[in-house]
């Protein structure tokens, strides 16, 4: 069942790709949030960031740090929610193995090129990167044992979806390592409706 959000959800989509295609096209550029390998060192990210090609992590545009929540297993099946430009799922893929296997999920094509040639430079085979929206995941039931996610929920309006769609493809027992960003208090109608406020 779909969450009634008084936002229009296309044009929302619309924004958030222009906004993530100009992170990807533009990496150099002052956004209203911080992007770019310095920011994920500050966030105190793992030594495999040293080996992800610049070409993905120069467009990193995470909010905080998911692998606080700890390592990944050799041969584990991951799940990036919204891979931009692919800088976590490179480290995912560095941490599973070749017996292990990393999809990226996002919608904006330029992050997803971004992220195959980076992965391609790395001469990652064990790493595929897929267009999809969060709520309609072209994955099987129970196909990953860990998702994660940086940046990417809170943009989306349908919270609800988005994690059934995560649960369905959760293996049993698998887990979720999502960094996000949340409120405290409710956002106003005018607020709910304010596009930018979604995107940035």
């Amino acid at each position: 069942m779909a969450v009634e959000v008084d936002v229009d959800v296309a044009l929302l989509k619309s924004e958030i790709k222009k906004t993530y295609a100009s992170v990807s096209a533009e990496p150099e550029k002052d956004f209203i949030f911080p992007t770019g390998g310095a920011w994920a060192e500050d966030l105190g990210y793992p030594p495999e960031l040293a080996n992800v090609p610049d070409v993905a992590v120069e467009s990193f545009a995470g909010v905080a740090n998911p692998w606080k929540l700890g390592r990944l297993e050799p041969g584990e099946r991951v799940l990036d929610l919204g891979s931009g430009a692919g800088t976590d799922s490179l480290i995912a893929a560095q941490m599973v193995g070749p017996e292990g296997h990393v999809t990226g999920v996002d919608m904006t094509e330029q992050m997803l090129d971004k992220a195959r040639t980076a992965a391609a430079e790395m001469g990652t085979t064990h790493v595929e990167f897929v267009e999809a929206e969060a709520e309609r995941l072209p994955c099987p039931d129970g196909s990953f044992d860990v998702v994660i996610s940086n940046g990417v929920i809170d943009l989306i309006p349908d919270k609800d979806a988005v994690f059934s769609e995560l649960f369905r493809v959760l293996a049993p027992g698998g887990r979720m390592q999502i960094a996000d960003v949340t409120i405290q208090r409710p956002v106003s109608e005018e607020g709910r409706r304010n596009i930018d406020l979604w995107t940035g």
